[in-house]
């Protein structure tokens, strides 16, 4: 009961330094409350009223907890708080006290805000008396008041706990809430008991207090003599207002819980859409009986529990499958690769309130290539992409994606021709996502890695001493979007990953930050990999360590390759270039990717003489066919080691050896090529043709 309508208290200003002495002739007990120093003055009437001793204070405001019960508390500090906010002078309540044996007493407060100059609040003064008498006096008017208020106070935790319950996603966390100190024991109840029906059966999830399981009621069956089995047989409350009672009716197990004092229960079925899922018991030890009035509460707040029951198994049920789904889609297991150190890593976001969020789109992939050898360095692609959304649907999607760009890659395609062919397959799906992605081709034994880039965040090197930077990569539009624009094509960017460096891809779970843009997010995470262990498992998990700490609601996916030390002995691979007609950067990089393989297969002694012919080739390639060239080298073992260079074109039309004129500057390519290879040809490729050459370089030593 408030009493916020009181008047003012007049006091002297330097109260209560010398308290008026009427206070004490009227049985008043006094008190000044120093804000800033945290203190709570009483006079010695205040102590009595409190049933406190001198000795038993320590001026604490906190320490007055266990006289105060905690529903009083929390009601009192709420009017204080109010009237402190909103500029009152004073407040008055009236509470209840709970004396030294236990028993519950009506007192009255009155406080008087003192505030300084700018109207901050310093102290409150005022005073405290014992209102049993009072209240005694009006006996009719105080019973119903007590009754509103218990009523208005079973109304609020019940509104309460429906709020609470509103936020809970889990099982678990429907427990939590009814568990919580605000919960169900505000009702009065000692303990909770809770059970759902599975298979015909009620399974436990919810007892008492520690140590007061009972043996053999973990799983228990609907025609058991359980007061917890007959509310879901007969979808009626059962409330049991004394121990006798409760010793009558179940015998079975009012033995085994005698030693929780037990006086009275209320056990209500958990009942959705006329279908019980589960049934609860409120357990008491301090009251007998329960009014029509507390009945209906309880049956509310047992419907109120019944459906955020329901709502957290169909959480669970579609956690379970969106976790399916999502750890069938990605991976089972990663290949290893000779020549490096892979490590990958998945967290799916978590999206409060949002059924089926807890899954995504991202992912990762490594496709062995064909080329590599055991011994030496392999050939491998690496996939990264996010699909666009965050739902069952997004995760499909995925790994359909997946599955055909793993195909493409697989069958020998290059990099650019693998995602434009996936970008066509997502177009033609019939769904309205699109995604982005990043293909790597790396070949382990030359380093090296053709990239292609539709829509997403650029990969990151770091090198063998530790510094990271980004990797700009020229990109063309997401999947599924470039059928719809064009043949925008893929451009194919070349870089060299030396031994001991190491490539991160991932999508931009990792990157994102609110408030910062995606530059600084990028120098952010080059920083964070550069501070990061040199091992790829420990690197990846502490980028999976700081995007938990960061949370967000996007899902992280991240895929790692550390190219070993030149402590392998390379045997040599395959390497393949797409170079379309007046595209000069597409043959400066075919060019880099020669240069690189000839020295790392250890054939620097013609490195030039291999890109004159191969240039000469894709000059020849471009200039007397319509069409682009596809580009490839491979070493050849068994016998002599040999380097072989072939340019594959669309053109079935063979390529003739011409005389040059003294003062002609053409004719004279296949004459270069004759002179300076050790083997060439030609071989008809389908409805085109491929041009090869061979070198003969040294064996590994």
């Amino acid at each position: 009961m408030a009493d916020r309508g009181a008047s003012t208290l007049s006091v002297p200003a330097d109260w209560p330094a010398h308290p008026d002495p009427i206070l004490a002739l009227n049985r008043m007990g006094s008190f000044d409350w120093d804000l800033d120093a945290g203190l709570f003055h009483m006079d010695a009437r205040a102590h009595e009223i409190f049933d406190l001793r001198p000795e038993e204070y320590d001026g604490r405001p906190e320490s007055l907890s266990p006289r105060i019960p905690d529903a009083e508390a929390v009601r009192l500090d709420t009017l204080v708080a109010r009237a402190i906010k909103d500029g009152s002078e004073n407040y008055g309540a009236y509470f209840r006290l709970r004396r030294r044996d236990g028993g519950l007493r009506w007192t009255h407060t009155q406080g008087y805000i003192r505030r300084d100059e700018t109207g901050r609040p310093r102290r409150i003064i005022g005073i405290v008396r014992d209102a049993t008498d009072e209240l005694n006096a009006l006996a009719a008017r105080r019973d119903e008041a007590t009754l509103d208020d218990a009523r208005r106070e079973q109304t609020s935790v019940v509104q309460l706990t429906t709020a609470a319950l509103a936020h809970a996603r889990t099982v678990q966390d429907v427990i939590d809430v009814l568990k919580d100190t605000h919960g169900l024991t505000h009702l009065g109840a000692t303990s909770l008991v809770m059970g759902l029906v599975e298979a015909g059966r009620i399974r436990l999830i919810a007892e008492g207090p520690e140590g007061s399981f009972v043996p053999g009621t973990l799983v228990t069956r609907i025609d058991e003599p359980y007061p917890m089995s007959e509310v879901v047989r007969t979808l009626t409350p059962r409330f049991i207002e004394s121990p006798e009672e409760f010793a009558a009716g179940y015998p079975v197990l009012w033995p085994h819980i005698t030693d929780l004092k037990i006086t009275s229960a209320a056990y209500l079925p958990l009942i959705v859409q006329a279908r019980p899922i589960g049934a609860m018991g409120l357990l008491y030890n301090d009251r007998r009986g329960f009014t029509p009035e507390e009945r209906n509460i309880l049956v509310a707040l047992g419907s109120s529990i019944a459906q955020s029951l329901q709502r957290a198994m169909f959480y669970e049920q579609e956690k379970d499958i969106a976790q399916g789904l999502q750890q069938a889609m990605l991976p089972r297991a990663i290949p290893s690769v000779p020549g490096a150190d892979v490590a990958v890593r998945y967290r799916a976001a978590t999206i409060g309130g949002s059924l089926g969020r807890d899954i995504g789109g991202d992912w990762y992939d490594l496709v062995p290539l064909p080329g590599g050898t055991p011994s030496g360095g392999g050939r491998v692609g690496a996939v990264i992409g996010d699909v666009q959304g965050h739902d069952t649907h997004a995760a499909a999607v995925m790994g359909q994606l997946r599955i055909v760009l793993k195909a493409y890659a697989a069958e020998g395609h290059t990099p650019a021709t693998v995602m434009a062919r996936a970008s066509v397959f997502l177009h033609e799906l019939d769904t309205d996502r699109f995604a982005t992605c990043l293909y790597a081709e790396a070949d382990l034994s030359t380093g090296v890695v053709q990239v292609v880039r539709a829509g997403h965040i650029d990969p990151l090197v770091r090198g063998a001493d530790g510094t990271c930077r980004r990797v700009p990569v020229p990109g063309g539009l997401p999947l599924g979007l470039s059928a719809e624009f064009g043949s925008l094509g893929y451009p194919v960017a070349t870089l060299e990953l030396d031994p001991g460096h190491t490539l991160l891809l991932c999508t931009d779970g990792l990157v994102e930050q609110p408030g910062a843009d995606l530059d600084d997010g990028m120098r952010s995470l080059a920083e964070l990999i550069a501070a990061a262990p040199e091992d790829v498992r420990k690197l990846a998990d502490r980028l999976i360590e700081v995007a938990e700490e960061r949370g967000g609601d996007d899902d992280v996916a991240l895929l790692v390759l550390r190219r070993r030390g030149p402590d392998i002995v390379q045997a040599g691979g395959r390497l393949q270039q797409h170079v379309a007609p007046g595209d000069p950067q597409a043959l400066t990089e075919a060019r880099h990717m020669i240069r690189a393989a000839v020295r790392a297969w250890g054939a620097e002694d013609r490195c030039d003489e291999v890109e004159l012919v191969a240039d000469e080739l894709i000059t020849n390639a471009l200039m007397h066919t319509e069409g682009a060239a596809i580009v490839t080298l491979r070493v050849l073992t068994g016998g002599v080691r040999r380097l072989r260079v072939e340019v594959e074109d669309s053109s079935s039309a063979l390529p003739r050896r011409r005389e040059a004129g003294e003062s002609g500057v053409s004719g004279r390519g296949l004459l270069l090529v004759d002179l300076l290879t050790d083997a060439w040809g030609v071989e008809a490729r389908g409805g085109g043709k491929c041009v090869w050459c061979e070198f003969e370089i040294p064996e590994w030593t």
